[in-house]
């Protein structure tokens, strides 16, 4: 699980709806903002000539007098008429001498905003547990991913058996087609059989052969298949077990009523048609009025210290009713959209149970003629392999001909690849069986434990 990129992406899938419902849910909580600035402006202040500063006086960065700085700023120390300096922060002390023809201005703000929307209607509480539910849905995503993986690697495990099984026996064939070739030559040799003999002999070897090209190839191509599925490089290294695995008796499937509580699919299901719900809910609602409270504090200063001075602190509680009026229809249009959507969750929740029961249903009744099939099959090839014996001993001693002894072998090499098919079917049936009941079976020491925990 840890190595499949598709249950990576469903994990993934869940964090993203997980964070889209904390953000949702911050809708109802008030936001703060701050911000801070600090600037430094250079004032030139040479009374004969123009100044110009780095912002200038305001920040504008337009050219001054210098007699306006002056007679804003300056500062007569010893009383003579004559100005003497420039009061930089305006509390009466000269902190630049006037023959230095170039100072600085330090200005600091500070502002904060408070924005609180009273959710008098329920419209942010409606958002926030919809996307609350979109998170569920992703985590029943993620459970479900993890069940179709893992049914995803054991049909391809057996399928990989299977393919092992396929070429073992076109391996087994292979080396029947050269032994009755071997036999042949040496009885055309004797002048026992004809050319003929000898010549269809060759082709079904030349077939079998063919065959078992193609199942090495299958071989190959199931070990990459489930080499992908575990998230490992496709270099055909897997090797299948000899055998498919016997099944246990089927029994306690479950109730069809269980498939809504146990299908990862269907919880998902609901839980966006609930989504969907409460969008619709909510989009009606914003054609209410909306009220916001709204708090603001401002303060500035030629100092740090000027920041947190309270006699500078100017805040501001303010409550806006915003009322929708005129949008051109696109509250009802949305309203309306959400409403469909939530109408289109409704039917697709409704298909998603039926085509549940039909897998199941489907899966259940296919238990019972895999079965019987493979029954068939298992009796087919047995007698196949029996007439096949008989031809090879009626062959060598010449009640036999050549079509006789490849018809019995080709009717056993064919019974008994159908019937190792049918066998890989069944078990891969029996995962089809689980994916569609949404979890293991309800056998009887389960169903045991289960009733001696309601007890307790």
């Amino acid at each position: 699980m840890l190595r499949n990129n598709d249950f990576l992406a469903a994990a993934a899938n869940l964090k993203q709806a997980q964070a889209s419902s904390k953000i949702a849910r911050a809708d109802l909580l008030p936001s703060l903002n701050t911000s801070f600035s600090a600037s430094r402006n250079a004032i030139v202040t040479d009374p004969t000539t123009a100044a110009t500063a780095g912002g200038g006086v305001g920040g504008t960065g337009a050219r001054v007098r210098a007699q306006d700085i002056e007679d804003q700023f300056g500062i007569d120390v010893d009383g003579d008429g004559k100005l003497d300096g420039l009061d930089v922060d305006g509390n009466g002390t000269a902190e630049t001498d006037l023959p230095n023809r170039r100072f600085y201005i330090n200005n600091y703000s500070l502002g904060a905003q408070i924005r609180w929307e009273l959710d008098l209607w329920g419209r942010l509480t409606d958002q926030t547990k919809a996307a609350y539910r979109d998170a569920s849905a992703a985590q029943a995503d993620l459970i479900g991913a993890r069940l179709s993986i893992a049914a995803r690697v054991s049909q391809a495990w057996f399928g990989l058996i299977e393919a092992r099984q396929q070429r073992e026996l076109a391996e087994r064939d292979v080396h029947a087609r050269e032994s009755n070739l071997r036999v042949t030559d040496r009885r055309y040799e004797r002048g026992v059989a004809s050319s003929l003999d000898v010549r269809l002999s060759r082709s079904a070897l030349g077939s079998s052969q063919a065959s078992l090209a193609l199942r090495k190839r299958l071989e190959l191509e199931a070990s990459r298949r489930l080499e992908v599925l575990l998230g490992r490089y496709p270099a055909a290294e897997l090797e299948a077990a000899e055998s498919l695995p016997e099944l246990p008796r089927l029994a306690g499937a479950g109730a069809p009523g269980d498939l809504l509580a146990r299908r990862p699919d269907l919880v998902a299901a609901e839980a966006r048609m609930e989504a969907s719900g409460l969008r619709a809910r909510a989009a009606r609602k914003q054609m209410l009025p909306q009220i916001t409270l709204t708090s603001q504090i401002n303060t500035s200063g030629p100092v740090l210290a000027d920041l947190i001075d309270p006699e500078r602190l100017a805040g501001n509680l303010v409550g806006g009713l915003f009322q929708p009026v005129f949008q051109g229809g696109r509250i009802r249009a949305n309203a309306k959209r959400a409403h469909a959507v939530a109408e289109a969750a409704l039917f697709n929740y409704a298909q998603t149970v039926l085509v549940a029961y039909e897998e199941a249903e489907n899966a259940l009744s296919a238990e019972s003629f895999l079965a019987m099939r493979e029954d068939a099959l298992k009796l087919a090839y047995e007698e196949a392999a029996a007439a096949e014996e008989l031809t090879e001993r009626r062959y060598a001693s010449g009640a036999a001909t050549i079509f006789n002894l490849l018809d019995a072998q080709t009717r056993r090499i064919v019974a008994e690849s159908q019937y190792i098919q049918a066998q890989q079917q069944r078990v891969s049936n029996r995962v089809l069986l689980y994916l569609a009941i949404g979890g293991d079976f309800l056998t009887e020491p389960k169903l045991a434990a289960l009733a001696v925990g309601k007890s307790e």
